[in-house]
């Protein structure tokens, strides 16, 4: 099976990752793909500074003059993946105003000030109050931030925490997850679906099945898919489970970007 694009690959620009951007390229031009988004990590004011002191500059410099030596093989898209906090608002517009990003993805890193990766979130908390006080900062968050293009793997709260069944049944939140799907599609901005779930042993896409299909149901249409690749051999890594699910839900396009316009690609 063949695939379009990876609209969700990380490089040594992010606090998280060592892989140089022209490694990512080169695989991706290896599996056929004819587009990559590079999407960084911005997170003001969290725990690791390292994921808010990318020099953006320099990364636009690098990504310009990379996209012009392979553009005969392959199409990249300067994108930025920031982690949404509401006291860090502004930083966010302000980066976004000040430099020409394709792609924007917005995804909630945090809440209540608190880091999932580190355990702090989830101290004093049972799995669903856990689980729920996440929605809830993310649907704040669709209602007073809009600036972005999809919102990331917004059930990946499952990879983190100390809990005997890391799943998450849409049933027990189905309200707010509507309400988030609802705004999200309302805003004019989509979902995307991001296979890391698979690399963390987790046996799922990040949303589940059954969101990506409520998400359809609701009257959402655009939808890009991310390894969330921070090596390279990452790349469209279980995009095949991916491309199954579209399939299965009868999803015939998948959206790319061009100066944070969606472009709709039919799936062979």
């Amino acid at each position: 099976m063949s695939f379009y694009a990876d609209y969700h690959v990380h490089t040594s620009f992010s606090g998280d990752c060592n892989a140089s951007m022209e490694s990512m390229i080169k695989r991706a031009i290896s599996l056929g793909l004819k587009e990559l988004a590079f999407t960084d990590h911005v997170d003001f004011d969290y725990p690791d500074p390292s994921f808010e002191a990318i020099n953006y500059d320099i990364y636009t410099k690098v990504f310009e003059q990379l996209k012009k030596r392979y553009q005969k093989q392959i199409h990249l898209v300067l994108g930025v993946e920031v982690g949404y906090q509401p006291h860090v608002r502004s930083a966010i517009e302000k980066l976004l105003q000040d430099y020409p990003f394709d792609f924007v993805i917005c995804s909630t890193h945090m809440a209540d000030h608190l880091d999932f990766y580190t355990g702090d979130f989830f101290k004093e908390k049972e799995q669903k109050e856990a689980y729920l006080r996440y929605f809830e900062n993310i649907l704040e968050a669709v209602k007073q931030f809009h600036n972005y293009d999809v919102y990331g793997h917004l059930d990946f709260i499952v990879r983190y925490g100390n809990f005997p069944e890391k799943t998450l049944s849409y049933a027990d939140y189905k309200d707010i997850i509507d309400e988030i799907l609802v705004r999200i599609i309302a805003n004019g901005s989509g979902i995307e679906i991001n296979t890391s779930g698979y690399r963390y042993k987790l046996n799922q896409l990040h949303p589940q099945a059954s969101i990506v299909k409520r998400y359809r149901e609701l009257g959402g249409e655009i939808i890009t898919i991310g390894s969330d690749a921070h090596r390279a051999e990452d790349i469209a890594s279980y995009f095949n489970t991916a491309y199954t699910l579209l399939k299965e839900l009868d999803i015939k396009y998948i959206a790319t970007y061009r100066g944070r316009k969606p472009h709709m690609i039919k799936i062979v």
